[in-house]
């Protein structure tokens, strides 16, 4: 993990208590040169070179601060320099916010520094002189490393939720974006295809009966409209218009009435007891959608069957239709190979499987089933 980078600031005040440091260590400036281990007046070539060292460890005690805590204490030793003591103590526990280094360092820090006060001075001198030089700065180092540790984790942890609620806003677009292209493309593809089949079929007729199914390809028109203005009416944030109820199982009739007036013989079968719970009623709803829609566009009309059935803990919904011969008109009907994918993926996103594959004889199954919350499973 790379290091904090120190700012501007921080580094000038570094400069200024190395020359602190370094002042204080010097015999003509350390106050307590007449409790020191040693009662003599340093030459010029030792003093100076140790005045250094003690600027230069003052300076790095960021990166160092054990490595400034043993020069200040020889400093002390040599040439009683306390107030590099002072800074060491709480450079220590500021920087590794350990109760238990911190006690280590503060003991041998009062041996050190107590022992000539306490020689000369006795307890009266040395207990007060050893808690404001040792424990007092020790204790304000911890305190202001656990702080600017807590403040650095709150930070982290601020910034990690804004995170994961920014993905969590991004996911839900996602869905919200794949929802809208599945509702979109289920209504296009049903209703389009019921308007081209019964435009072909009136250009087959020659005129005849033009006048009832123009007025289907009206009533279904007008249908395809109103769904895909309630599809697109969530895309608009401003928009106060109340959003139409969404298809669920009491639709199926009408959704296989417009089939058989293609042609197509279906039979419905539901029998699912307690309303099932909306989200389900939908997502069953587009499945039997998207299966006869492609009945009809890849089958022609052959013998479809749509059963919904409430067993224990799930709804079990099958469509399947006999072997049949595509029809000139459903054959130039485009697809665009999404349709099961798009079913199957409403139904997972329900907590449920589909199924679909080609049966022994020819015909078509679709199979899904969706467990109910809060029934037993079998």
């Amino acid at each position: 993990m790379d290091k904090p980078l120190v700012s501007l600031p921080a580094r000038v005040i570094d400069g200024v208590l190395a020359v602190g440091c370094g002042a204080a260590t010097t015999p003509f400036a350390a106050a307590g040169l007449i409790y020191g281990y040693f009662r003599w007046h340093p030459p010029l070539w030792f003093w100076l070179p140790a005045v250094v060292v003690v600027a230069a460890a003052a300076w790095f005690r960021r990166d160092h601060p054990w490595l400034f805590a043993g020069v200040a204490l020889a400093g002390w030793v040599a040439l009683s320099g306390i107030f590099a003591v002072v800074l060491a103590q709480y450079t220590v526990a500021e920087r590794t916010r350990s109760w238990r280094l911190t006690a280590v360092s503060t003991l041998g820090t009062l041996i050190v520094v107590g022992l000539p006060i306490w020689r000369l001075g006795g307890w009266d001198a040395s207990l007060p002189q050893g808690i404001a030089v040792c424990v007092a700065p020790a204790l304000l180092g911890l305190y202001v490393g656990t702080r600017r540790e807590l403040i650095s984790e709150m930070r982290e942890r601020v910034e990690q939720a804004e995170e994961e609620r920014d993905l969590r806003v991004r996911q839900a677009r996602s869905d919200e974006r794949a929802q809208i292209a599945r509702d979109m493309h289920d209504v296009v593809t049903h209703r389009v295809s019921l308007m081209v089949l019964h435009a072909t079929a009136l250009e087959a007729t020659n005129g005849r009966d033009a006048t009832e199914v123009a007025g289907r390809i009206g009533t279904i028109g007008r249908a395809a409209l109103d769904e895909l203005r309630s599809v697109v009416s969530v895309l608009r944030a401003s928009s106060a218009a109340p959003l139409a109820p969404q298809p669920g199982l009491a639709d199926l009739v009408d959704l296989v009435d417009q089939t058989r007036a293609l042609g197509v013989p279906v039979v419905l079968e539901v029998d699912t007891g307690a309303p099932a719970p909306a989200l389900v009623q939908h997502a069953v709803y587009r499945v039997v959608q998207e299966a006869l829609t492609n009945v009809r566009k890849h089958a022609g009309n052959p013998e479809t069957q749509v059963r919904v059935l409430r067993e224990t803990g799930l709804l079990r919904l099958t469509v399947l239709n006999r072997a049949g011969v595509a029809s000139e008109r459903g054959d130039g009907l485009p697809g665009g190979g999404h349709g099961l994918l798009g079913i199957a993926e409403r139904i997972r996103l329900v907590g449920g499987e589909l199924t679909a594959e080609h049966t022994f004889d020819g015909g078509f199954l679709v199979e899904a089933v969706v467990p109910l919350a809060g029934e037993p499973g079998r």
